[in-house]
């Protein structure tokens, strides 16, 4: 390497505005590049670190896309997206969710990751905090930045099942609170709040004057513990509430790119105005293939939720069977979180000796998997919860199975 080289990109790098230099890279999205270099390489990676389902968007809804491509879907699309879906998005809401929304209170994003941005944007002024329970999605904390607020974090710890407590909410607001970021099924935990435990949430957040909730929502018919509950069926709460969900999840449509906000108009306004000047409306041909999504046969949807709960099922009992592992069992999603620290301070062994290299804390471990295992997963501290890391099961049986025994077989290894 020239030796310039590090003085200039850092030059470079300075040049970049102060909101870019504040936020930190996607962990999950870092660690998956990676696995995908490694796999270049020929090494057998098996990817644990993304979560994307594995299987096939199903063939009607790709049906739906070819005859919107035949029909001439291929102009600009409205800003909030077409009114056929938000009115598929409408009725889905009250016939799933028993939740009142006019497709006038509903937004169509570039993915429910650009519908959680642009709320946060939205409504988020500089020095406004933003509560977010840890264990959190990577991004979440980056969005809050990018507005200018601060996020505060609320520790839901192992011990607790990583959900928050009413307590530590109240604790947790102040008069500078704008905002709680709320995601149930959880990414990265999986933990499922119940109707009870929403209730509880709402009965706090209903003390406090403007402050509200992003209710993500993504994971929803990937739920082994019954019918999805939302914090915007409370009195008093579709007021407070943006319901943020989308198609990725449940139909296996992440690369369709087709995301949601329902919300009170004026929010949805507000969205609009912003979304109108960077990024327009989402794909016309993606939008027709989300409306079959939303009006046609939901068989799909439970084969794949069937499907995730039986891999669910393996990879706990299997998890469980790793001396030094402690693990929950997760309600929803398609993640596990299991709790690594009991190898933080050990060795990294060659030939049975054990090296100067240590895993010091839970990207060294995800690390230590990855080169040892090839098994790609992520740390917990990307999460917020440095005693921990995620894999997703969304993937075969067969991978599930092999990746175990390798990571097994490499904290073994470990003294």
């Amino acid at each position: 390497m020239h030796p310039n080289t590090n003085n200039l990109q850092t030059i470079v790098m300075s040049q970049l505005s102060n909101r870019l230099q504040r936020l930190a890279p996607s962990a999950t999205l870092a660690m998956s590049q990676k696995s995908s270099e490694m796999k270049a390489l020929g090494i057998d990676v098996i990817n644990m670190s993304v979560g994307e389902p594995d299987f096939n968007t199903p063939d009607h809804i790709k049906d739906a896309a070819k005859q919107a491509v035949d029909e001439n879907y291929s102009r600009y699309s409205p800003v909030p997206g077409y009114a056929e879906l938000r009115k598929a998005i409408s009725e889905k809401l009250k016939r799933e969710n028993q939740l009142d929304y006019q497709p006038s209170e509903i937004l169509v994003s570039n993915g429910a990751k650009q519908s959680v941005c642009n709320t946060v944007m939205a409504l988020v002024n500089p020095g406004d905090e933003v509560i977010i329970p840890a264990p959190y999605w990577v991004s979440y904390p980056q969005m809050v930045l990018l507005a200018g607020g601060t996020p505060v974090f609320v520790e839901a710890t192992f011990s607790q099942n990583f959900k928050m407590t009413p307590k530590q909410l109240e604790k947790a607001i102040t008069p500078k609170t704008r905002m709680l970021i709320l995601c149930s099924p959880s990414n990265p935990t999986g933990s499922v709040y119940n109707k009870e435990e929403l209730r509880a949430i709402a009965d706090i957040i209903l003390k406090h004057d403007d402050l509200f909730v992003l209710a993500d929502e993504i994971y929803e018919h990937i739920n082994y513990v019954g019918r999805h509950q939302s914090i915007a069926q409370f009195p008093g709460m579709k007021e407070r509430t943006i319901v943020v969900n989308g198609v990725s999840k449940a139909y296996a449509m992440t690369g369709w790119r087709i995301g949601y906000i329902a919300a009170p108009e004026w929010i949805v306004k507000g969205c609009n105005k912003l979304q109108g000047q960077y990024t327009s409306g989402p794909c016309s041909v993606s939008q027709k293939a989300a409306e079959c999504a939303y009006i046609e046969s939901q068989e799909c949807v439970e084969q794949m939720r069937q499907a995730f709960e039986k891999r669910r099922n393996l990879i706990v009992s299997l998890a469980k069977q790793i001396p030094g592992l402690e693990v929950n069992v997760p309600e929803g999603a398609f993640y596990l979180f299991p709790k690594c620290s009991s190898f933080y301070g050990r060795s990294v062994c060659r030939d049975g000796i054990a090296t100067d290299k240590k895993i010091e804390n839970s990207t060294d471990f995800a690390l230590y998997l990855l080169e040892e295992a090839h098994v790609a997963t992520v740390g917990g501290d990307a999460f917020g919860d440095p005693d921990c890391f995620r894999m997703s099961y969304a993937t075969s049986d067969d991978n599930i199975k092999e990746a175990m025994r390798r990571i097994a077989e490499a904290l073994a290894k470990l003294k």
